[in-house]
């Protein structure tokens, strides 16, 4: 998949066999739904979720993980560029010391992420945007 590809144009390296390593700002948000630059998340989703088969669906969730806990992020043309936005009763002070704040974000791969949403839907009382498998 990666063939070709800088890692979703550098924000994220390779890290691990199922995660990418970036940096992005993380500030809070009103919003309910953790989410981040829609041209950035189109990009990322279509050079590391997309498939060579078909159609490739560009607004399906990301799925980040921010210290223990993992997070699904939509696109917003609202949010500026390198930025993740988190709902405020998200985020706390082991997980973002001083939001907002540079922080080190892990990206799920592509068969990672799967799993991750497949159990949050698996799981009711979880709300969409936190998935709190570790």
């Amino acid at each position: 998949m990666l063939a070709g590809y800088t890692v979703a144009e550098r924000m994220f390296e390779q890290f691990s066999s199922g995660y990418y390593l970036g940096r992005l700002y993380v500030e809070p948000s009103g919003d309910d739904m953790v989410k981040m630059c829609r041209d950035q998340h189109e990009r990322v989703n279509k050079q590391l979720y997309g498939t060579t088969e078909g159609i490739t669906r560009l607004d399906r969730p990301l799925v980040m993980k921010i210290g223990s806990t993992h997070f699904a992020v939509g696109g917003d043309s609202g949010v500026p560029a390198d930025t993740l936005a988190v709902p405020e009763a998200l985020l706390d002070e082991q997980t973002v010391p001083n939001p907002p704040s540079w922080n080190e974000v892990l990206l799920a791969k592509a068969e990672h992420a799967a799993r991750l949403l497949e159990l949050a839907q698996l799981t009711p009382q979880m709300g969409a945007d936190e998935l709190n498998y570790q």
